[in-house]
């Protein structure tokens, strides 16, 4: 079972940049597709992002295209998600997720994932 620890969320200004990291426990994180997703206040959770288990492959909502970007460190345990030009309506909470069947392609769904961190706030000021 993996447990899932985010982090660097906060206070950052519209145009400004932040970097989100999700530890893992265990010593299969190499074997998850792992994926970002923000719920912001009334509205469901969203796709932000995902990676495949080496990192080769990636996938994008359409909305951080260019602006965002998803990598790994499978010796560290280790997601991030770098996001740059920030926007205020990107105001929310973000989690990580793993996804541990084994599947082609990366999934998208807030049902495919099977683990999930406890989020953190981030809060874009216009």
């Amino acid at each position: 079972q993996a447990q899932l620890v985010e982090s660097g969320g906060g206070l950052v200004q519209a145009g400004g940049s932040l970097r989100l990291s999700c530890a893992a426990s265990g010593r299969t994180f190499s074997y998850y597709i792992m994926g970002w997703f923000r719920q912001a206040p009334g509205k469901e959770r969203e796709f932000v992002a995902a990676i495949s288990r080496i990192g080769r492959v990636t996938s994008y909502a359409d909305s951080v295209k260019g602006r965002f970007t998803i990598s790994r460190d499978n010796a560290k345990n280790t997601v991030y998600l770098q996001m740059n030009s920030l926007q205020f309506e990107e105001t929310a909470v973000y989690y990580c997720a793993a996804e541990t069947k084994a599947r082609v392609g990366l999934p998208t769904d807030v049902m495919d994932y099977d683990y999930w961190g406890q989020g953190t706030q981030v809060t874009v000021s216009s």
